[in-house]
């Protein structure tokens, strides 16, 4: 494809994202004012979070976990080399 053609295809999608942006914003005091005059003027429920949401969370669990396991191991390894370092001046 020409560079022309991909140049034109990118900056169309760009001109449509612009132009659903500006029809939500536009739209936006209308849609209030119908979900007033309906007597739904509360937010939908907020959904299910997606499955790469999930994926997120667990990773930031997962990671937070080794921190913390990682933390204890550092603490245990220094504590039995303060151990031996003590029993070895002991013995001299």
């Amino acid at each position: 494809m020409s560079k022309h053609f991909e140049d034109a295809r990118y900056y169309l999608g760009r001109a449509a994202e612009h132009a659903k942006a500006g029809v939500v914003e536009e739209l936006e005091p209308v849609e209030t004012r119908v979900k007033e005059l309906v007597g739904r003027e509360d937010e939908e429920p907020e959904p299910e979070p997606s499955r790469l949401d999930k994926l997120q969370a667990d990773l930031k669990d997962l990671e937070e976990r080794a921190e913390g396991e990682a933390r204890e191991a550092v603490a245990s390894a220094r504590k039995r080399v303060a151990e031996y370092r003590g029993k070895d001046t002991a013995a001299e």
